[in-house]
């Protein structure tokens, strides 16, 4: 994994993901703003409109409202959309649509009827872009009944949970982050047409010491954040949690009943965030005996993203900082 010698990287695999998409269902079609520019998207939809036509590969308005309700409305008619927000902190914009009309439907009418809709949001953060272009709100959507919450780390993941997310009948959430592109680089095998309702969380790296636990781009501090500690003697467990809603804690619990020791990483705020919902839940699951360490978190201040360079070097999560948490909760002791 990460070898940057050879292979298809994040960004490629999101594109191959697409290609398969449009090849292959012709109910298949994408919208969004900016989406004939890697401006916008990178490399994870070069020239999609050459080879599949400005009919399937629409490039819209700015008004995610509109757009929004035109991708709804395309679902229920029988289409898979994919409508693309470049960044997620405007997809605000369409709440209703995507919280009180897609996610309700099926619930609404009884099961009678879906709303196949892939609402692709990408985490454009960094870069001095500040507070209102560098937000990570998976914890928002994660919250919501009927909507499923996709955030893959690796190559493989990138295209097929895509391509999962296309195929399933629920309205998913497909959450990809623009620092894994160029990141994170790895084989491509061919296409195997997964069931996203039988996804679960990966051990991504086995160990025994302490269990580190992410989504996206946090899964590759803690990837290598282990394999820094590892010259140290200390073996930390590695699980990617792929999918946020609904959330399967089991493999979570099984590897903490294993450390004693639990870190979530996220690259959210910390209150009402992620993190705090996998410590929640492991500690209602497990005796306080199994425990060798307070368990922690490591997320951002709940304030909002800075436009500085040296003040986006402080609040952003490092591998340092994820490195030497587990140290410290190697170093303590059984708490009850």
């Amino acid at each position: 994994m990460d070898d940057p010698r050879k292979g298809t990287n994040y960004g490629e695999a999101i594109l191959a993901a697409y290609e398969y998409l449009l090849a292959t269902y012709p109910k298949v079609f994408t919208l969004g703003q900016g989406l004939w520019s890697p401006w916008y998207v990178g490399n994870s939809m070069t020239n999609l409109d050459k080879k599949f036509g400005q009919a399937r590969v629409i490039d819209t308005p700015i008004s995610e409202l509109s757009t929004t309700g035109m991708a709804i409305g395309a679902s229920l008619l029988g289409y898979r959309p994919i409508i693309v927000y470049p960044r997620m902190d405007f997809m605000i914009l369409a709440m209703d649509q995507i919280v009180n009309q897609a996610a309700k439907w099926r619930h609404m009418l009884g099961g009678q009827s879906h709303a196949p809709v892939t609402f692709r949001s990408i985490i454009n953060r960094g870069g001095e872009q500040g507070a209102q272009h560098s937000q990570a709100l998976h914890a928002w959507f994660a919250h919501v009944p009927g909507l499923r919450v996709v955030m893959p780390y690796t190559v493989q993941d990138a295209r097929d949970l895509l391509i999962a997310a296309v195929l399933c009948d629920d309205p998913v959430m497909y959450i990809d982050d623009r620092w894994l592109y160029g990141n994170v680089i790895d084989a491509l095998p061919p296409v195997t047409e997964l069931r996203l309702v039988d996804q679960r969380p990966e051990v991504r790296r086995v160990g025994k010491d302490v269990t580190l636990v992410a989504a996206s781009f946090s899964v590759h501090l803690a990837m290598q954040a282990a394999a820094a500690l590892e010259p140290e003697g200390i073996a930390c467990e590695v699980i990617d949690l792929r999918v946020i809603n609904p959330l399967d804690v089991a493999p979570v619990v099984a590897s903490v009943a294993k450390t004693g020791r639990l870190c979530a990483i996220d690259g959210g705020w910390r209150t009402c965030g992620l993190a705090g919902e996998v410590i929640a839940a492991v500690v209602e699951r497990l005796p306080v005996s199994v425990l060798q360490a307070p368990p922690r978190r490591l997320t951002l201040p709940d304030a909002p993203a800075p436009s500085s360079k040296p003040l986006e070097e402080l609040y952003y999560t490092t591998v340092a900082q994820v490195a030497q948490t587990a140290r410290e909760l190697c170093a303590m002791r059984r708490v009850g």
